[in-house]
């Protein structure tokens, strides 16, 4: 099995609460919260650590919250690379309201990076590469981590012999499309990030399918994902379009969904599936984390139970 390493620049403790209803200028009464480490990447790692694989979590930590983030990576028994951030380890509330099931999401910024921050995490993110592994970035960057950093990482990561998977969004994502970077591997998007990027609406699969791969073509990636949503996932390369049907389920949470795709797909290769065969893992394991409350991710039994309903077609 191929190595994985996950990259978190901007981790949190996720905290979870209920009440009964979330109205202004009122005490809420909230239950007990749950606590997990959060950010995309430790996210990918906790999803492939339930689905009986093994990742490494390079995460810049920093203050007692970061402490807290290190104490609940080794309870859920994940391999930690540390870096030590310039700053206090942030925190994030998922809050959500009992009488609507609606969900309120507050998500703190992290601490200030500067140029000499970003330049020793790319040259300690190079060494800690496994060789012949797999390099996945994911989650947002704190403040000062500059908007081409995948883009940078991108060029490094060429220069060393591991995969590298970018799931980002935002200005980064068009830097990248922008930069003269080293391609990706592997590049994930969802349905609203495509469209930005593309500067149009992308209202049927093959139009999704028609935009991943000119991507493709124009050098950002080997493979490009786009995710669309409850519709399902579209995978392109050079010479190849898929399309994997997400199942239907009762949506509990959406929280960590697309982290949970990531971490079964990257699981998938890691294990030498093809890419059809990933995609249909990934779709799987973000159906089953929408399932699962709060912060939960994805389960195996519920990946296993759901894969049969995730076809792989040609789009």
């Amino acid at each position: 099995m191929t190595s994985i390493l996950t990259i978190t620049l901007n981790p949190t403790v996720d905290l979870s609460i209920e009440t009964p209803e979330v109205a202004p200028e009122r005490k809420l009464r909230c239950t007990r919260p749950l606590t997990d480490p959060g950010g995309g990447g430790l996210n990918v790692s906790r999803a492939i650590a339930a689905l009986g694989g093994n990742s490494t979590a390079f995460v810049a930590l920093g203050g007692t919250t970061g402490d807290r983030v290190m104490r609940l990576l080794a309870e859920a028994g994940i391999a930690v690379f540390p870096f030590p951030a310039p700053g206090e380890t942030r925190m994030s509330l998922t809050a959500t309201d009992q009488s609507t099931g609606a969900q309120y999401r507050f998500v703190m910024p992290g601490p200030d990076w500067g140029a000499r921050d970003v330049a020793k995490a790319l040259s300690r993110i190079a060494r800690a590469a496994p060789e012949g592994g797999i390099v996945v970035l994911s989650g947002s960057q704190p403040p000062g981590v500059p908007e081409d950093f995948p883009a940078r990482l991108a060029t490094k990561m060429a220069r060393t012999k591991a995969r590298l998977f970018l799931d980002t969004s935002g200005e980064a994502l068009h830097q990248l499309m922008e930069s003269e970077a080293q391609p990706a591997d592997v590049l994930r998007m969802d349905e609203l990030e495509a469209e930005g990027l593309a500067g149009r609406k992308l209202p049927e699969r093959r139009d999704s399918a028609d935009f991943a791969q000119d991507l493709v073509r124009r050098g950002l990636a080997h493979a490009v994902i786009v995710a669309r949503g409850a519709d399902g996932n579209v995978l392109a390369t050079k010479d190849a379009r898929w399309f994997a049907v997400a199942p239907k389920v009762d949506v509990v949470s959406k929280v960590g969904a697309g982290d949970s795709f990531v971490g079964a797909f990257t699981l998938a290769l890691s294990r030498g599936k093809t890419f059809r065969e990933a995609l249909q893992q990934g779709a799987a394991g973000a159906a089953a984390a929408v399932t699962t409350p709060a912060t939960d991710l994805c389960s195996a039994a519920m990946v296993r139970r759901l894969l049969p309903h995730c076809p792989v077609e040609p789009v």
